[in-house]
């Protein structure tokens, strides 16, 4: 029993697309700029591209290939791939808790923040944002996030859509949004690359991307631009072991993740370009992670010419990838409910999204009526923690780095060697193949544990 029942994305672009889209995402566009701001620039950017290649790329082969092996719902396909190998299908339960709970807890806070770039776009639209100063800017923002009534709205619209598409299934749902999607994202960031060049400071933002100081560099630097890069790529909670299911046989595994990881590493970069530009060109400081996009940019387009219209631009940018990305973190827990229920697609997308949404809404209140409730507070390392930090800090810092060594042991160790090498070169046991392999066994793992590490101690 399968997910895929036959299904196949209807072409192999469709496939990257789709795959790009679950890639790229808030990460990449809110997350990338704040982290390089706030770790000093280029030595930060050398060591984050290193950990795509070393980390993110051999990860995203691994889930891609369990995915379209067992040509399943990410749980489905662990069990098939595992039995195959000769072990217990038992190991379906690291999909079920990486893909099930761990998928519709990062989309219940993915769709707060998710709902933040909806409202500005609006804000935007509308001119709300026209002529505002940094305390005017701030105040829309805390105005925002303290209205129960208004963060819940946008915060709905933003989860309701994504749990339509999804309804929708493969073809009229996600096919269909992301070839509407992905093409806008990509030609609205170049357009915001272009305008930044032109109204901002475009040298700056080259020596402060790419002349790197590497006295700025410290272990906490180097582990969190690997953290980065594994989280950029969406790899450790098995989205993309779920599109992977729905992949040709005849599609080149290697080359279709590298042009993967690539080009979600190029949409942090050019979101960089997009961003540094205006921001030194104003003086702003470039490490207020949400401050950063929520008040600090706004204040920056009401100064310049067309501010208006490219701020708007900007955020619907940033709403497209936050909704690509959330549209796949629904995936797994979907196709896994449709093949252990015989459910429809329709009501395993409302419950899966209704759980999400049940705890987003309390997420949500965290910041402003449940502000001060900590309901794990009995226990130190969460004794600060609301329940949006709860949600971000297990599935960020915890439940994501132990999905990503549990699939890199699966992958490098449990599966036959003659089955990735079959998925992944076509049987040629040749040197990409090998340091592929030494990569997800050896390296992987210990850099996975190290982020862990860091991670629940800081």
């Amino acid at each position: 029993m399968t997910t895929t029942s036959g299904l196949k994305w209807s072409s192999r672009l469709t496939f990257l697309m789709a795959t790009i889209g679950c890639s790229v995402g808030l990460g990449n566009i809110w997350l990338f700029p704040y982290t390089v701001g706030v770790n000093g620039g280029g030595a930060y950017v050398l060591v984050y591209l290193a950990a795509v290649a070393l980390l993110a790329l051999p990860l995203l082969m691994a889930e891609l290939m369990i995915g379209r092996r067992g040509a399943a719902s990410p749980p489905a396909a662990i069990a098939a791939v595992a039995t195959e190998s000769g072990w217990s299908p038992n190991w379906r339960w690291m999909g079920i808790l990486l893909g099930g709970i761990g998928g519709i807890t990062v989309l219940a806070f993915y769709s707060v923040v998710g709902g933040w770039t909806l409202a500005y776009s609006f804000k935007m639209i509308s001119g709300q944002l026209q002529g505002v100063t940094a305390a005017s800017a701030a105040s829309v923002f805390a105005d925002l996030t303290s209205s129960p009534g208004s963060l819940l709205t946008w915060f709905f619209l933003f989860i309701a859509l994504t749990i339509f598409i999804s309804t929708r299934g493969l073809h009229a749902g996600i096919e269909r949004a992301v070839k509407i999607m992905m093409p806008a994202l990509f030609v609205m960031l170049i357009v915001m690359v272009v305008y930044a060049s032109i109204v901002g400071d475009f040298g700056a933002t080259v020596n402060f991307m790419f002349k790197p100081d590497f006295e700025k560099l410290n272990t906490n630097i180097v582990l969190g631009a690997f953290g980065q890069a594994f989280f950029s790529v969406s790899v450790g909670i098995t989205n993309v072991m779920a599109y992977g299911a729905y992949m040709e046989r005849s599609t080149n595994l290697p080359r279709a993740s590298a042009v993967i990881a690539g080009a979600d590493t190029l949409v942090a970069l050019a979101a960089g370009f997009a961003i540094f530009p205006i921001v030194f060109a104003f003086g702003i400081q470039p490490g207020a992670e949400e401050g950063l996009v929520f008040i600090s940019l706004p204040v920056a387009f009401a100064q310049v010419s067309g501010g208006l219209i490219f701020g708007a631009i900007f955020f619907i940018l940033l709403f497209f990838a936050a909704l690509t990305s959330s549209i796949a973190m629904m995936e797994p827990p979907v196709s896994w409910l449709t093949e252990v229920t015989g459910w429809s697609r329709r009501s395993a997308a409302l419950l899966s999204g209704g759980i999400s949404f049940f705890l987003g809404t309390l997420g949500a209140l965290s910041f402003n009526v449940l502000g001060d409730f900590h309901p794990l507070g009995a226990i130190d390392m969460f004794s600060d923690k609301t329940f949006f930090g709860l949600y971000v800090y297990v599935t960020t810092n915890l439940l994501m780095p132990v999905g990503g060594i549990l699939i890199t042991v699966f992958a490098g160790w449990l599966i036959k060697r003659q089955y990735t090498c079959d998925e992944l070169f076509d049987g040629r046991d040749e040197l990409a193949y090998r340091v592929w392999l030494f990569l997800v066994r050896f390296l992987a793992p210990a850099l996975l544990a190290y982020v862990l590490f860091d991670k629940a101690t800081s």
